[in-house]
């Protein structure tokens, strides 16, 4: 089965997989620059930059909820962060792959998009149901639109071939 080539996608779907590959992009980047940031962080006294940022948004470090940040960071920076780290580098090459097969029209691109797009529908509708919001409708709403588009791409191509 040979998928069709990149000339055969109409104009206004080849614009469609430019604008959902450059919001995957974007995802990648923020992903990389997040992990960057995470990474400078680790040598610093964690504990005490987020105590800092705490007391200067006018809440007291003793209070219940900013105490349950600290003490997840103290948790945190006493674990190995070798798996997160790596998770998050996967996060980033998946984006970034994604991203590259919807732009050059590829078919696994298409795949990869509605494969990891269509992972995230059941939490998306999960925490709808249980948390409810104008943002939270309409992320999920674009989500299942955007594997929607996939899917009819996928079988847009497997109509096509030979």
């Amino acid at each position: 089965m040979h998928p069709p080539t990149p000339g055969d996608v109409p104009p206004p779907h080849r614009q469609a997989l430019r604008a959902i590959a450059a919001f995957e992009a974007l995802k990648g980047f923020a992903a990389l620059a997040a992990s960057l940031g995470f990474v400078g962080l680790l040598p610093h006294d964690l504990h005490h930059i987020v105590a800092s940022l705490i007391g200067h948004i006018g809440l007291a470090p003793g209070d219940r909820y900013p105490a349950m940040v600290l003490t997840d960071i103290d948790h945190l920076m006493g674990t190995n962060l070798k798996p997160l780290l790596l998770a998050a580098a996967a996060y980033v090459l998946v984006r970034f792959a994604e991203a590259y097969g919807l732009w050059q029209d590829r078919w696994w691109g298409e795949w990869l998009g509605a494969l990891s797009g269509a992972l995230y529908i059941p939490f998306e509708l999960w925490h709808f149901a249980h948390r409810p919001s104008v943002a939270s409708a309409a992320v999920a709403l674009a989500n299942m639109a955007i594997v929607g588009f996939l899917g009819q791409q996928l079988w847009r191509r497997r109509r096509q071939s030979p």
